[in-house]
């Protein structure tokens, strides 16, 4: 398990996050959403160890990932928006490089990657950045990490290519995994995150599974206006409102809507969800 406690961090004067707690429990693939420069990125490079915390602790089983500990880095992936094109085929990057991860199966590699469509014996500086993603996604899932954090994993993927990738993420990980997926596409991932995080600076505004969401919030789809609607937004056919489950009655969680609803109604959701 993951433990954040009162996480703070700050580029020289400026501050990126402040008092940031938080759990993560494997088992489950963590959407982290928030508005750009609330430190999603950065929050992610603390978590796999590439940055110190100015202030607070993180643990991950019993490790402090800074320490960069062996028994941790076999047990984690870290896969950046940017990957780097390196001067290999794909089969013999993963050949080389696989050995630092304890679970890495090349075979497995060669599978994701058949099924991604993408060549094995392609030179990585020669794909597109679609096909580099696509490796680097391969490569990760073969390592059978525990933690995965991943920043921005759709970028640069055509429609087929996130389908694969949802495919592919939801096949290829273990029950015993976490996985942080930071996005700002949460169209290409709604369908496979759960729970959902949502950053701010300061603050986590929302750390919640899609149950729980639809418990406590509506998202009606209908033509009539709700007076006590916390995001309205006009679609094709009618509108999309959020507002409070007074009902107990189920509906489908549109994160786009809870995302807006959110930002817009910041202490009014923290108390409705405060555990």
């Amino acid at each position: 398990m993951i433990t954040i406690d009162n996480l703070a961090f700050s580029y020289g004067p400026v501050s990126v996050l402040e008092n940031i707690s938080m759990r993560i429990q494997p088992g489950s693939i963590y959407g982290l959403l928030g508005e750009n420069g609330v430190g999603k990125t950065t929050l992610l490079t603390l978590l796999c160890g590439l940055k110190k915390p100015l202030n607070g602790k993180i643990d991950i089983d019993g490790y402090d990932p800074f320490d960069r500990k062996p028994g941790l880095l076999e047990q984690l992936y870290y896969l950046p928006d940017e990957v780097a094109p390196v001067n290999a085929s794909a089969y013999d990057f993963a050949k080389e490089t696989g050995v630092f991860w304890k679970g890495f199966s090349l075979e497995k590699f060669v599978q994701v990657l058949k099924e991604v469509e993408v060549d094995e014996n392609q030179k990585m500086n020669a794909m597109s950045a679609g096909q580099l993603k696509k490796t680097y996604i391969s490569f990760a899932l073969a390592c059978n990490a525990r933690y995965y954090f991943m920043d921005e994993p759709t970028n640069g993927l055509d429609i087929p290519s996130k389908t694969q990738f949802r495919k592919a993420i939801t096949k290829y990980t273990s029950e015993e995994s976490a996985i942080v997926i930071s996005t700002h596409q949460v169209r290409d991932l709604e369908n496979i995150i759960d729970p959902v995080i949502i950053l701010d600076k300061r603050d986590v505004l929302l750390q919640a599974s899609i149950d729980e969401i639809s418990e406590k919030l509506f998202f009606d789809y209908g033509t009539e206006i709700q007076p006590g609607a916390l995001y309205l937004e006009q679609i094709p056919g009618g509108t999309i409102q959020v507002y409070p489950n007074t009902t107990g009655e189920e509906s489908k969680v549109n994160m786009e809507a809870l995302f807006n609803a959110v930002y817009k109604h910041k202490d009014v959701i923290k108390a409705m969800f405060k555990k």
